[in-house]
C-alpha cells in the first residue's frame, strides 16, 4: 500500500508557536511513513519541510512560482508550478488529509478547497468555520500534534 500524502498549511509569517508544531508535525509525519506536502516556501512550510527531513521523511512542495531555487532547502522535491495562489488547489488536491497549523488567509483558501474536493481537514489553532445551516464546524480539531496524530490514524485507518 502507498503511502498517505499528509498536507501541512499554515502562514509564511508565522508565530514561534507555529512553527514548532509544524516542525514536530512534520517529523511525527515522517516517523509513520507519511509523505508531506506543502506549499514548499517558509514560515510553517519549511518548519515542517524540516521535521520531516530530520526524521528521513520525503516531503513534496508545490511552489506558486517559476522558480525552484527559492524553495525551502529542506524539501525532497519541489515543484514550480508558476500557479500563484492558484497552487493551493494542488496542494489540496494532493494530500489526502490536509492539517492546518494556525494559519492567515492563503491557510483558509485551502481549508476550503480542501473540504470541497472532500479531504478531511485538521485543524490545530487554526480558523473555525460556520454557517447558521452547519451543525458544526467541519474541521477536525487538535489541540496539539499528539491529537492531531491520532486524528489522522482515525481518519487514515491504513497507515502504518
Amino acid at each position: 500500500m502507498a503511502a498517505p500524502y499528509v498536507a501541512v498549511i499554515g502562514a509564511t509569517n508565522a508565530t514561534e508557536w507555529e512553527l514548532g508544531t509544524a516542525e514536530d508535525l512534520g517529523r511525527a509525519l515522517a516517523e509513520v511513513g507519511c509523505v508531506l506536502v506543502c506549499g514548499g516556501l517558509g514560515g510553517v512550510m519549511n518548519a515542517a519541510a524540516r521535521g520531516a527531513e530530520s526524521a528521513g521523511g520525503v516531503s513534496i512542495g508545490i511552489l506558486p512560482g517559476d522558480d525552484r531555487d527559492v524553495a525551502s532547502r529542506h524539501l525532497t522535491v519541489a515543484i514550480a508550478t508558476g500557479f500563484g495562489e492558484a497552487r493551493n488547489a494542488i496542494v489540496a488536491r494532493s494530500a489526502d488529509v490536509v492539517i492546518a497549523v494556525g494559519g492567515e488567509f492563503g491557510t483558509l483558501s485551502e481549508i476550503a478547497l480542501a473540504l470541497k474536493m472532500g479531504t478531511p481537514v485538521i485543524g490545530i489553532g487554526t480558523w473555525a468555520l460556520g454557517r447558521d445551516d452547519l451543525d458544526r464546524d467541519p474541521i477536525v480539531r487538535a489541540s496539539d500534534v499528539a491529537s492531531a496524530m491520532s486524528e489522522l490514524t482515525t481518519l487514515l485507518p491504513q497507515m502504518p
